[in-house]
């Protein structure tokens, strides 16, 4: 009993501190090195979590809510730690999967087949997610695995959308930074942010973006950042990275999703381009 109420009161303490002193300072990060015998593959994992909040789970106060960062092509998991500390500081146990491996064959673009011949990619990127929260939920039992949020950007962005249309039971959340090949899930019971980039280098395939008007319909929060499609990771001037922060904290703000609750499709937010 000692031992909890101490925690406790670590956590009365942290709890008095502002929310960017939590998110800079109470963020514990952990690298997993984790191996797919099934597949003979390595999967690197890289783990954020509030202190405090992971130490009321360990309690069994509540469960920690999850989100999975996928990756983009040619970028590491680790770079982006400005979406994990944002996520993290909110709350979730945040798992940046590294996606790709130096041995893997180049991502290639098939014009005239689904998503440019890119599938396999996808199946591959969920067999790595599912293998990962199997092995999350070895060590972390106080995790909402049912309810999870998916985040990535470009073929990151592309896989969390992939993995949303084959686990809608799963999924929540979708938060995708310039995903180019799969369409938007159209589902009143998960909640999507996209950010768009304005880069003529990456241009969105026909199709994948949600009309206007579902959209509106969806609640689909769709920002045309006007940024470069690079600087949506830790490459990117900080000045992008703040205000997809500051976008992406309102959005888990203001949305909700549980087995009880749906989550909230009837608000979407507006961002004027020039912000960014």
């Amino acid at each position: 009993m000692k031992k909890v109420f101490a925690a406790l009161a670590f956590l009365c303490v942290l709890g008095i501190g502002q929310y960017f002193v939590v998110s800079r300072f109470a963020i514990r990060h952990e690298t997993l090195a984790l191996f797919d015998a099934s597949r003979q593959r390595p999967v690197a994992v890289e783990i954020a979590v509030r202190r405090d909040h992971e130490t009321k789970a360990n309690l069994g106060l509540w469960k920690l809510p999850l989100a999975v960062i996928s990756n983009g092509n040619t970028v590491k998991a680790t770079e982006y730690s400005f979406l994990a500390n944002a996520l993290a500081a909110r709350g979730y146990l945040v798992a940046s999967i590294q996606q790709d491996l130096p041995s893997d064959p180049p991502l290639m673009t098939q014009v005239g087949q689904q998503y440019v011949g890119r599938r396999e990619v996808y199946i591959r990127a969920e067999a790595n997610i599912l293998f990962v929260l199997g092995e999350l939920k070895k060590q972390q039992e106080n995790v909402e695995y049912d309810h999870i949020t998916l985040v990535g950007h470009s073929n990151g962005g592309d896989v969390s959308m992939y993995v949303a249309h084959q686990h809608p039971e799963l999924v929540s959340k979708v938060i995708t930074l310039d995903n180019l090949r799969v369409p938007f899930v159209v589902s009143d019971h998960m909640k999507i942010l996209s950010f768009r980039s304005k880069d003529p280098h990456f241009v969105t395939d026909p199709g994948v973006l949600p009309t206007p008007e579902e959209a509106k319909a969806r609640g689909i929060d769709i920002i045309h950042t006007g940024a470069q499609h690079t600087e949506m990771s830790d490459r990117g001037p900080n000045s992008v990275k703040e205000k997809i922060q500051e976008t992406l904290d309102r959005f888990l703000r203001d949305s909700t999703s549980s087995a009880l609750a749906p989550a909230d499709t009837k608000s979407p937010m507006i961002m004027n381009p020039a912000d960014y």
